[in-house]
């Protein structure tokens, strides 16, 4: 999906929810061994690209303070961080045996799936996209995006 949107002209950030320990960096290397001794952030810069890592004991930020720190971009994705109220696409798979989030998640304007209509999704009111259709999930989205847009102005 990400490539359709990308060549929709649309420039794309994503932020996603880690559901374990983040470790991007690994002992022995210089950046490790400046957080180990009390860097609070470490930006590392090579090729066509930078990271800058920063420690937070207190935990993950919020998802606003997140995005701040991104550049700006026309639309940014966000997986996870399903504490927040924001629209959401749900992917759903019911051979994964895990439940939809639809029914007790605030949010969720459409549903992605490879399910039949009436065999997972009865009682859904939502848009439901075919998983297999990625252009039409990315179609969806740019919709959705430019209804918001328009609402806004």
């Amino acid at each position: 999906m990400l490539p359709h949107l990308a060549t929709s002209g649309l420039t794309v950030s994503t932020i996603k929810h880690a559901h374990h320990a983040l470790e991007l960096d690994r002992p022995g290397k210089d950046s490790f061994r400046h957080r180990q001794a009390g860097a609070h952030e470490v930006l590392l810069a090579g090729g066509e690209r930078w990271a800058l890592l920063r420690e937070t004991p207190q935990g993950t930020p919020d998802l606003e303070q997140l995005a701040a720190r991104l550049a700006p971009v026309d639309l940014v994705l966000v997986e996870g961080f399903r504490a927040y109220n924001i629209p959401r696409l749900e992917i759903f798979r019911p051979i994964l045996g895990k439940p939809a989030l639809w029914p007790g998640q605030p949010g969720i304007l459409a549903v992605a799936t490879d399910a039949p209509r009436d065999q997972a999704l009865a009682g859904y009111t939502g848009a439901i996209l075919s998983l297999d259709d990625t252009a039409g999930i990315a179609r969806w989205i740019i919709a959705f995006a430019a209804s918001r847009c328009q609402a806004e102005s």
